[in-house]
């Protein structure tokens, strides 16, 4: 079993590009299935009756969305099985996850987003790189993963693209607004300065990242987190604000002002449109209240 989940692994990291945070979580969830097991076993002679006996373990500690993604890494795992050949049938043949609600994405208002990109002050000591990668967020949509991979070299200047590689390693351009522009302009010179003050206390330098921490190395995704949450809770604004708060919000507002799905869905990076769909939800409740306040017959009805 053990050999399996590595050959398994291996081939998420190596054939389908996935990112090492992806496959470890593939991993863990298989891990914790083997662990689950009475005893050593290979993986041809594992039942569905195992299965099902972990799924159900599963519900006692965990919400539905939460089993449906364990399930959803065992179904990847075993279908792989049988396609190079370890196994000659799927024990998961007839097994359904649960049902899980179609969650809604939360969102900021313009005047909420507008009020977040003017929160950095001249009292904070990275302000213009904060400034950067809230309008860089939200000009894009692309994904903080995405945005702390980014080197300079994949942001084009002149044509105001970027280059971002998402799930999958898959490559997209995306077009990149001017205030976005703009602030990263204004980046780039204490850019410079973290990387000579890296240099002069003779640490290895990285020239590469478009965003760097306070030693001059590149950002994580979790500072990158913080940073957004501090900044939506110093603007006042009630919900936790994230930087996928921010993604659904580009794509929200863009349909609003009129886009169509597949253009959002290309700019997301999204494979399926079924992913993009779910927007769609929150332009009909806009759309609807917009209806409600303005169409002559529904003011009628309230009277």
């Amino acid at each position: 079993m053990e050999q399996s989940i590595q050959l398994f692994t291996r081939w998420l990291a190596t054939e389908k590009g996935y990112s090492p945070h992806t496959v470890s979580g593939y991993h863990h969830d298989l891990v914790e299935f083997a662990n689950s097991l009475q005893k050593e076993k290979s993986i041809d002679s594992v039942t569905s009756t195992e299965i099902r006996s972990f799924i159900v373990s599963l519900h006692r500690t965990n919400c539905a969305a939460t089993v449906s993604r364990k399930l959803s890494a065992l179904r990847t795992f075993f279908r792989y099985m049988r396609r190079v050949k370890v196994l000659l049938r799927d024990p998961l043949t007839g097994i359904t996850g649960p049902k899980i609600g179609r969650s809604i994405p939360v969102f900021l208002t313009v005047d909420e987003t507008f009020l977040l990109l003017d929160t950095p002050g001249a009292q904070d000591s990275y302000k213009a790189r904060d400034e950067a990668m809230l309008e860089m967020l939200y000009s894009t949509g692309m994904r903080v993963s995405e945005l702390v991979t980014r080197d300079l070299r994949d942001l084009d200047f002149n044509e105001e693209v970027l280059t971002v590689r998402g799930k999958g390693n898959k490559e997209r351009l995306v077009p990149v607004g001017r205030p976005a522009m703009d602030a990263v302009r204004r980046w780039l010179p204490q850019r410079e300065q973290l990387l000579a003050e890296r240099a002069a206390r003779g640490k290895p330098v990285d020239s590469e990242p478009l965003f760097l921490n306070g030693r001059g190395s590149r950002l994580t995704s979790r500072s990158v987190e913080r940073m957004v949450r501090a900044y939506g809770e110093r603007a006042g604004i009630s919900q936790i604000v994230t930087p996928h708060a921010l993604r659904h919000s580009f794509a929200t507002h863009l349909l609003e002002m009129g886009a169509d799905l597949r253009s959002v869905q290309e700019l997301l990076g999204h494979a399926s449109l079924s992913t993009t769909q779910r927007y769609t939800h929150l332009t009909l409740d806009h759309l609807s209240e917009v209806y409600d306040k303005a169409h002559p017959l529904a003011q009628q009805k309230k009277e």
